[in-house]
Parts: C-alpha cells; structure tokens; sequence
C-alpha cells in the first residue's frame, strides 16, 4: 500500500496529474480484492495491477478520458464469461473499479498527511465520495456519509519484516521480501554487513545488539522476525531477547538444521523459555522446496511469511 502511495506522491510532486484506480466492490471469483489499486498516468505508463487482461485493459481506457475530463466515474468488470454477454474473462465474478484523478495542492496534502500516518505505523481511514463536487479525505472522526455514497477504506501501515542478521541470506531476503510489500529492519552487530550499501531496501538499521534492538523497537501490530543468523549461539541470543521481552509478533522465524533448532530449544528451556512459547516459532524457517542456494532460501522464507500473513487460519500468532 506504501508503496503505491509514494508512487502517486512523486507524480504529484512533479505537477503531473494521475487515476487512482481502485477496487471497491467484487463479487465472485476475481483476481484482485477490495481496495486493489493501480496508477494510470499522463505518459501512458501504469503502475501496479487489479489483475490485467481486457478488464484491465478496459479501465486503462476509461482512465484516460478521466484524466482529460477530470470526471470520475465507476467501471464494471464482468468476469464471468457468460457466452451472451460481452465478458472480460472467466475468472467467474465481477469488480467495479473506481476511477479518479488526483492532482493539485489538495492531493499532494492528502498524499503527505497519507504516508506520514502509514509511515510511522498508524492505521487510517479514507474516504472516497462518489460525489461529483467531492474529493477523498483523512477521516478524522464519525463517518457522516452513507456508504452507497462514498468507498470507506482502513488503510494498514506495511507489514514490518525484521531480519536478524546481515549475511548472504538475509541479503537475499531483503529483496524478495520488499518485492511482496514488507518494510525491511535489518539488525546485525557486524556493520560493515548491515549497512544501506548493501540493504538499500530498509527503513532502519541496527548494529547494536539484538537485546539491545529489541529494547528500542516500537511495537507493531503486523511485525515479522527472521533469523537468519550466522550461528547458534546468535540465534539463542536473539530468540531469548524476543520471547523474554513479551514482543508482539505475527510471524517468528529461525533458520537451521532440525538438530540446530533442537539444540536451540533445549538452551532455551533451560533458561526457563516454555513450551507454548517454543510453538510460536517457524523453524527450520520457510516453506519446504528443497532450496539451496541463498536466493532459493529467501523465496521459501518468503513463501512462508505470504502464507502466514494471507491465510489467517494458519497464523501462529505470539500473545502480546
């Protein structure tokens, strides 16, 4: 979501002008769900997707004369394809895409107050009016419009991925992680291995300790740890300093061998780390595909923390 959003703000910034496109109503099978955006600019060039094909073709089209006319307007997506109607695929349902131009001092102020919010972790709520005359807005407090008359969102701060530690895989990971929509914390107490050179991607670096890190963290409520250390005795450093300290989580993972993890939990259970705390962790890390390489690794760890996060009845989420 971030990252859409500081797509639109350097359009803005440029006084060029764009269509926000977004999803808001499906029915059936679709390939993207409520609140999927696109961008589709003045140049032509779109960024993101609601799920391409000739719907998305279609609302490139009508994207275009919004940004000419500046009238905003809704677009169906019939997916069902039903062989007497002029169908847009066969994923079986429907979307309707909202389409809207955003550009002026106005836009680039709601963009601005946008990410401040989400950058800094909060969640909050947009409001777009189906209203010729009406712009979105920051909902500051009770909604005052009916809903058939505007799309209400709560947007979400990115899931934060923090990695523990600086080497060949955690590299990796960096990058296929920041693909699928995670912010990057990187902590490593080695910095000529933690550093922006190499992890370009993150938000924040720590070379202290990871007792240390852990202490200064501000919670969030959609926080991933994986470590992938470059030893034992880090790895029972670090998950001693993460499950002692009460830390929220949504996702805590440990790579290593089965012996490794074992021997690990068993350090752990002598320092008095309990058995329902020890069931929270992933480990070995990642999803099972026989990988090898470090590049190989980072997709399994990330397949995992995909699964982890879209699948609810999956989760092993740690009590706060």
């Amino acid at each position: 979501m971030l990252a859409c959003y500081r797509q639109l703000a350097q359009i803005l910034a440029t006084g060029r002008a764009a269509v926000l496109a977004t999803v808001v109503q499906t029915r059936g099978s679709v390939p993207r769900e409520v609140g999927a955006k696109m961008l589709i600019c003045e140049d032509g060039k779109t960024l993101n997707t609601i799920g391409g094909g000739a719907g998305e073709a279609k609302v490139i089209q009508q994207a275009r004369l919004v940004l000419q006319t500046g009238v905003k307007q809704a677009v169906e997506i019939d997916l069902t394809g039903a062989p007497d109607r002029d169908t847009h695929g066969v994923c079986g349902g429907r979307m309707q895409v909202w389409l809207e131009r955003w550009s002026g001092d106005g836009a680039r102020e709601l963009v601005r107050q946008m990410l401040t919010e989400l950058q800094a972790g909060r969640s909050l709520t947009v409001v777009t009016p189906f209203g010729v005359e009406q712009s979105p807005y920051c909902l500051e407090s009770g909604l005052d419009i009916e809903l058939d008359q505007a799309f209400v969102e709560v947007l979400q701060p990115d899931p934060v991925l923090l990695i523990v530690g600086a080497g060949h895989v955690g590299e990796q990971l960096a990058k296929v992680a920041t693909l699928v929509g995670f912010e990057l914390w990187i902590q490593d107490d080695r910095s000529e291995w933690a550093n922006l050179e190499r992890f370009p991607q993150a938000t924040q670096i720590f070379t202290q300790s990871i007792t240390e890190t852990i202490a200064q963290l501000d919670p969030r409520a959609q926080l991933y740890i994986a470590l992938v250390t470059r030893g034992y005795k880090h790895d029972l450093e670090a998950l001693a300093a993460i499950l002692n300290c009460h830390l929220p989580y949504q996702y805590l993972g440990m790579i290593g061998s089965k012996r490794r993890v074992q021997q690990v939990y068993q350090a752990l259970q002598e320092r008095g780390i309990t058995a329902s705390q020890l069931a929270t962790i992933h480990a070995p890390i990642g999803v099972e595909i026989g990988a090898l390489t470090p590049e190989e690794i980072a997709v399994s760890i990330t397949a995992e923390l995909i699964q982890v996060r879209r699948c609810p009845d999956r989760r092993n989420i740690c009590p706060s």
